[in-house]
């Protein structure tokens, strides 16, 4: 995994372009053996209308990683991902600087995953905790 991180990271980066990804600001800059996580600023283009990072921008951000996840963990050439079903518990508001969810797998199956994200601030405090199931289902 090591050797190819980089390019891994390439393309997830290159696959967001002209997405909400990047409309988010969506950046992915790390993945292991079993996780992916990836950082967005916060700033107005995410933020409520009381100044705080929005829950859906959170929720967003969350899918994206376990999405890229998954996608990084199957065959693509053979299947493609959806997520099936998200949730989110928000227990801390930021106003500003980056968050960061890191999508680690709890279930690996052949046809579903199941993704326990971390929310965090730059100071490594929770902001929100989310379960993803993505489904993969194969090319036709």
């Amino acid at each position: 995994m090591n050797q190819h991180k980089e390019e891994i990271l390439r393309v997830c980066n290159e696959s967001s372009k002209g997405t909400l990804m990047e409309t988010l600001g969506i950046e992915y800059i790390d993945v292991g053996e079993d996780y992916v996580v990836a950082r967005m600023p916060v700033n107005s283009r995410v933020h409520q209308p009381d100044g705080v990072l929005h829950g859906g921008a959170t929720v967003a951000l969350a899918e994206s990683v376990g999405s890229i996840a998954s996608y990084i963990f199957i065959d693509a050439n053979k299947y493609f991902v959806r997520g099936i079903e998200i949730s989110a518990n928000h227990v801390k508001s930021i106003k500003e600087g980056d968050v960061f969810a890191k999508a680690t797998v709890i279930h690996k199956g052949r046809t579903t995953q199941l993704w326990d994200i971390r929310v965090t601030d730059a100071g490594d405090n929770l902001i929100s905790r989310c379960k993803l199931t993505t489904l993969a289902l194969e090319k036709k």
